[in-house]
């Protein structure tokens, strides 16, 4: 006879523990709070939903979880991650390493998991909040509200409505708290908690940064290749390379995501916060030598009868260009060969590295992940609570959060077939 599971969740991590845990046999069912399962799929990759990435390792996530990625990825990582879809009938796009839907649209991705579900007859429970998760530990209990009593070693869960029902495992795919209108909005650290696990403290990740200064109204909306170097109480960190991305409040765009985790970290431990922007990557990192005392030299006398504006013209967009010009303290009509060599030597540095203070980070409704969550000490490489037994987790509840490219998809991928499978199989080893 079929055991029963309950999934918490219907994201990424929650369907895909579902569809597995129903393979293996199992009578699932889906708690999910919002109306339809998957809304959070629908806005990846801006609509396209990078759904995984050919270069995958444990290097590209952070976390408790690192460990019990590289044992997982080994069993189900992004050729097994492949081979589902393909199965269900979605061909797939590689763009540089980055796979999608070959139809370009997240839905795809989310109709082909919702008709496994059918073709599999898991029972979706929408609009329906679970509200505690509870191990019964002491024989039978009070009987549930389909009549039946429980034995010792199943979980009850009750949803909002009161209502309760028993399952021999529950798997807890409740998401982070990013983007809580999508239904991630922490309740399944709370239902963790009141389980004994110890929650990693939880900030926005793959988030804009705010910063201090006044002037960037005047340049927002600008995009632009830099070179971004965080600092953190002085100490250069971690950098990255992209498309930085000039808003009114501060920096944003892929870049700045990348770095965002780590400054959200240091900013909730009150830690002074910067970033270094290279607005010319391509030329040496070193402003002071040769090669570079080779491309401003000539520009310095070829355009010396020139104005500043007309200097800086072509360097970079035309708003960044003006802006190092005020900061340096150099007018936009005072000619080129007016300058002093100090204030030469200021505006090539604003180039180079223009330092700007952060103060904060977007909210977790503008984040794409949240770091922190369910301690990945406290769970075995089963993704099984060491806590309470029959209990699992899968997806961005755990401590587990990827860099941009498809790797937090492909975490929830394989943690829920890690969960799904194990808890399909412990329930049926169960008395």
């Amino acid at each position: 006879m079929s055991r029963r599971i309950a999934v918490v969740g219907g994201g990424a991590a929650g369907m895909a523990a579902a569809v597995h845990a129903a393979r293996a046999g199992a009578k699932v069912e889906i708690y999910e709070r919002n109306d339809r399962v998957g809304r959070k799929i629908l806005s990846t990759g801006n609509g396209r939903c990078n759904f995984s990435n050919e270069k995958m390792d444990s290097g590209c996530y952070h976390g408790s979880g690192l460990k019990l990625i590289e044992q997982i990825y080994q069993n189900y990582g992004v050729t097994e991650t492949k081979a589902f879809f393909e199965g269900l009938g979605m061909r797939i796009k590689d763009r540089g390493g980055y796979l999608y839907p070959a139809s370009g649209q997240a839905s795809t991705v989310l109709d082909v998991l919702r008709y496994e579900l059918e073709q599999l007859s898991v029972t979706i429970h929408t609009q329906r909040k679970v509200i505690a998760v509870v191990p019964l530990r002491n024989g039978k209990d009070a009987g549930t509200d389909d009549g039946a009593t429980s034995p010792k070693g199943r979980i009850r869960i009750e949803t909002a409505d009161h209502t309760k029902r028993d399952y021999d495992a529950v798997i807890l795919a409740c998401g982070g708290k990013a983007a809580p209108n999508s239904g991630s909005d922490g309740n399944g650290y709370i239902l963790a908690e009141k389980l004994g696990h110890r929650i990693v403290p939880v900030v926005p990740a793959l988030t804009a940064l705010h910063c201090k200064e006044t002037f960037f109204r005047r340049v927002s909306g600008v995009r632009c290749d830099a070179d971004l170097t965080l600092y953190i109480d002085g100490r250069e960190t971690v950098s990255d390379r992209g498309e930085l991305q000039w808003t009114e409040y501060g920096i944003s765009g892929i870049p700045v995501f990348q770095l965002s985790r780590d400054a959200a970290y240091a900013l909730r431990k009150k830690r002074s916060v910067s970033v270094r922007i290279d607005l010319m990557p391509d030329l040496p990192k070193d402003a002071g030598n040769g090669e570079a005392d080779a491309f401003w030299n000539p520009r310095w006398e070829r355009q010396s009868g020139q104005t500043m504006e007309q200097f800086v013209t072509g360097l970079v967009n035309k708003k960044l260009g003006l802006l190092l010009l005020k900061l340096a303290g150099i007018g936009e009509s005072e000619k080129v060969c007016d300058v002093t060599d100090s204030r030469r030597k200021e505006l090539t540095n604003l180039f180079r590295s223009l330092i700007v203070s952060v103060k904060g980070t977007n909210s977790f409704e503008q984040a794409q992940v949240s770091a922190g969550g369910v301690d990945c000490r406290e769970v075995t490489p089963q993704l099984e609570s060491s806590l309470a037994p029959g209990v699992y987790f899968a997806g961005e509840i755990l401590d587990v959060d990827g860099i941009c490219g498809g790797y937090n998809l492909q975490w929830a991928w394989s943690s829920g077939f890690t969960a799904g499978r194990a808890a399909a199989k412990q329930a049926v080893e169960r008395p």
